[in-house]
């Protein structure tokens, strides 16, 4: 399932989204976040499977564009932190 965190402006919309399928938990993605705002936790999507996926925190989904600035503006031509560091490839931005 494509999970999307963040929210939809009217200056563009700015979403986090986490493939669950693909996402195994693992976690690498967390300590590459400088802006702390990924979190492993519960897969919601899939409660009875009992596994981990990576997730934006609460407090973070509705300033994701400003939470995420820091990365954005210094990944301009290259790959974000956290994208590069999911082997799976299951975390993607929008913007």
């Amino acid at each position: 399932m494509i999970a999307n965190f963040g929210y939809k402006d009217g200056s563009g919309e700015f979403f986090i989204t986490i493939d669950t399928d693909k996402c195994d938990g693992c976690g690498d993605c967390i300590p590459v976040c400088t802006g702390s705002v990924l979190e492993i936790r519960e897969n919601e999507f899939d409660p009875l499977a009992g596994e981990q996926m990576a997730a934006v925190k609460e407090e973070h989904r509705k300033k994701i564009k400003y939470s995420c600035a820091p990365c954005k503006t210094t990944g301009a031509n290259k790959t974000l932190p956290c994208i590069a560091a999911c082997k799976p490839l299951a975390i993607t931005h929008s913007w």
